[in-house]
């Protein structure tokens, strides 16, 4: 979390939430450095997800305490992703923020 200034529990608190906003939604908007983090904590959960038996579903419980968001990760995602080994997000850099001039991107599952 050190590239986030944010303490651990803070951090992988946030990072909890934008992975749960991020596969509802199969995209978000947010800072480089928060996506550059996010993109591996999703990608290590899609990952995960592509297991079979049940362990796999408690280690992603873990992290995503919301059940449409694990239901949509298990039905969707793993099966869209099942033929592919890695690398499923991208980023597109957008520009600065009005307010305090820091990077925004979009960070998205890829289709």
């Amino acid at each position: 979390m050190k590239n986030l200034k944010v303490n651990a529990a803070h951090g992988l608190s946030m990072m909890r939430g934008m992975a749960e906003t991020m596969i509802m939604n199969e995209q978000i908007e947010t800072t480089v450095s928060r996506a550059k983090f996010l993109r591996g904590f999703v990608e290590k959960l899609i990952t995960t997800a592509k297991g079979s038996g049940i362990h796999p579903r408690r280690e992603a419980a873990k992290h995503i305490k919301s059940r449409p968001a694990l239901a949509k990760l298990f039905k969707e995602l793993c099966v869209r992703y099942k033929d592919r080994p890695g690398g499923y997000t991208r980023i597109i850099r957008m520009g600065n923020r009005q307010g305090d001039g820091a990077e925004i991107c979009r960070i998205e599952l890829v289709k």
